[in-house]
């Protein structure tokens, strides 16, 4: 019998909202519609600002996960369109939120991470059970709260009897390592940074959203020194597990790493932004994943083809493909996993990984606010 679910993501590179209706039964999924739909200016620039104390925080969070969560409803209706279903036939929408602080463990011990969204009103406008708030229940738990898609990748792409490595590149990247057992044979953490400050400087230098293809990165020349300076941060010498995102790798840290660079090319500033990206990933695989013949490689990352061919150079003994290759399209993969995410938490399910996150048990994820 099919379970159908949707999983709707807006990472942290806020290019905007991927979506999937996916039929789950028992291991298997399969994805029947998928559809992206763009943030407005306006909004990404909010979402953006958010991420950084401001001033009237509280009232403008609120109005900007109202018009998310009115993104998410035009994209939920696309997908019951191209599917020709109706919402009586989803079981639950898996709604990720928006992530805009993430500080765990800090400041009292426990922390918080914080992702912006209003599953109520999204419940009332599609008439679907939603899911949401997937994060805090690990924190609370001691966790990281991230990643959590390393459970859903081992149920994807895990192979008995071999080690695979799955790489996710959204805004931060993140390194699943999957071991041949499968079974509590897993390790996910976040590398460090992925798109978000290869398209900040994109945007900053180009008036581009993000560099198609590495193109712009690939006519520069990557600086050694600056390179080595951005290298030079202690996020990158933690042990697994551990977790970052924009309060770390933002347009700040940026600027005081570039202090001393202002006489490098835009372009040249940009080649070493990807090969930041590129080192990072790889300086990890090999650390943990250097059993594994294959990194599959999902998230918009997946299509920077200057950004692949640096990760193959720093990895040639391992085979560098795109999840498409592998069952997924790249733009599916987070989406899907909060599908799967979701229809865990209606069963009950655990679906936290504590040698992932940390965190001192498996624990139930999420929180339901039905129709």
């Amino acid at each position: 019998m099919s379970e159908l679910f949707v999983g709707l993501m807006s990472g942290t590179s806020l290019d905007g909202v991927d979506g999937v209706l996916a039929d789950i039964s028992g291991s298997r999924l399969a994805v029947l519609a998928h559809c992206s739909a763009p943030l407005s200016q306006a909004l990404t620039e909010e979402l953006l600002a958010l991420n950084s104390p401001g001033a009237n925080e509280l009232h403008r969070a609120a109005l900007a996960a109202n018009a998310l969560v009115r993104v998410y409803t035009h994209l939920v209706a696309n997908l019951l369109e191209q599917a020709g279903i109706s919402n009586r036939q989803v079981t639950a929408i898996g709604a990720h939120g928006q992530t805009v602080r993430h500080q765990p463990q800090a400041f009292d011990g426990t922390g918080y991470t914080l992702q912006l969204n209003n599953p109520a009103l999204l419940a009332e406008l599609t008439g679907i059970d939603v899911v949401a708030d997937f994060r805090s229940r690990d924190v609370a738990a001691g966790g990281q709260g991230a990643p959590l898609v390393p459970a859903f990748h081992q149920s994807v792409f895990g192979r008995l009897g071999e080690t695979v490595a799955t790489l996710n590149i959204g805004g931060i990247s993140n390194l699943t390592v999957l071991g041949p057992k499968l079974t509590n044979d897993v390790l996910g953490f976040d590398c460090g940074p992925g798109n978000a400050l290869m398209d900040a400087w994109c945007k900053q230098h180009l008036g581009q959203a993000f560099d198609a293809g590495g193109a712009w990165a690939a006519a520069g020349q990557v600086h050694a020194e600056l390179l080595a300076t951005l290298l030079d941060e202690p996020y990158f010498d933690q042990p697994a597990p551990k977790s970052t995102g924009r309060d770390l790798f933002n347009a700040v840290w940026l600027t005081r790493k570039l202090e001393k660079f202002t006489s490098v090319a835009p372009v040249d500033v940009q080649a070493t932004l990807t090969e930041l990206t590129a080192s990072a990933c790889a300086i990890c695989v090999k650390r943990y994943g250097f059993e594994s013949k294959n990194l599959i490689v999902c998230g918009g990352g997946a299509f920077n083809t200057h950004l692949m061919h640096r990760l193959q150079a720093h990895l040639p003994s391992l085979q560098v493909d795109s999840s498409q290759m592998h069952g997924l399209h790249p733009l599916q993969v987070e989406a899907a996993a909060f599908a799967w995410l979701a229809r865990k938490t209606i069963l009950r399910e655990t679906s936290s990984l504590q040698e992932v996150t940390g965190a001192q048990g498996a624990r139930v994820l999420g929180a339901i606010y039905p129709a």
